[in-house]
C-alpha cells in the first residue's frame, strides 16, 4: 500500500553509517534491519523479507554491485527495490544499473534525501510502478546534469537514466569525503562526474 511503512535492510560496512541511516529512517516510521556486507544481507534477507535494500558499494567480503546482481539473480529477490547509498565513480554507476540498480545517492547525503528516496522507491513497489521484472522494469527518462534533477534531490533514480556526480577515491568512506570538490551531488536525472 503506498505510503504505508515499510521495512528497510540498510547494508554498510561503516557501523556509524549504518545507524545514522537507521536512525533517519525509523523517525519516519520505517523498520530497519541492517547488515555489514554483502554475505550478511544475502544471509538474512530471507528472514527479514524487506520492502526496499539499501547498499554501500566498498565493503568486505561482497561488495555492493555484486550483492545486487545476486540478489537480482535470485527469484525470491529479484523484485526488490536496491538503492545503491555510496559516492561512486562513473563505472560503478554503470555496473550499478548493469545489474539491477533502482537508484542512487551519493554520499554525503542529506537526511531527507534518504528519507524521500527510500519512501519513493517503496511506494512505486506498492503500487506497481517501481523496481524491476514485473514493477516497471528499466525506464530511461530526460533529466538535466548536475545537482538539482528532478526536484532537487541529491540521488538518482536509475529508471531516468544517467550517473551521479563525483567519485571515489580509496573506497567509500561515509565522511562526505567522496571526491567531489564543489559538493555538487547525483541528480534523478542523467549527470556525469564533475571533476
Amino acid at each position: 500500500m503506498p505510503g504505508a511503512p515499510g521495512r528497510v535492510l540498510v547494508v554498510d560496512d561503516n557501523k556509524v553509517i549504518r545507524q545514522l541511516i537507521r536512525v533517519n529512517l525509523e523517525l519516519e516510521g520505517l523498520e530497519v534491519v541492517t547488515a555489514a556486507d554483502g554475505a550478511e544481507c544475502l544471509d538474512v534477507v530471507h528472514q527479514v523479507q524487506p520492502d526496499i535494500v539499501t547498499l554501500d558499494v566498498v565493503m568486505p567480503r561482497l561488495d555492493g554491485l555484486r550483492t545486487a546482481a545476486r540478489l537480482r539473480a535470485d527469484p525470491r529477490t529479484r523484485h526488490l527495490p536496491l538503492a545503491i547509498i555510496s559516492a561512486c565513480t562513473q563505472y560503478e554507476v554503470e555496473t550499478g544499473l548493469d545489474v539491477g540498480v533502482d537508484a542512487f545517492l551519493a554520499k554525503p547525503f542529506e537526511p531527507a534525501e534518504l528519507v524521500q528516496l527510500v519512501k519513493h522507491l517503496i511506494d512505486r513497489r506498492g503500487s506497481g510502478h517501481g523496481g524491476r521484472g514485473g514493477y516497471g522494469g528499466h525506464e530511461a527518462r530526460e533529466g538535466r546534469a548536475g545537482h538539482g534533477g528532478r526536484e532537487g534531490h541529491g540521488s538518482h533514480d536509475s529508471r531516468e537514466g544517467g550517473a551521479p556526480g563525483g567519485g571515489e577515491e580509496g573506497g567509500d568512506r561515509g565522511d562526505g569525503g567522496d571526491g567531489e570538490a564543489d559538493g555538487d551531488r547525483a541528480s534523478w536525472g542523467p549527470s556525469l562526474p564533475r571533476r
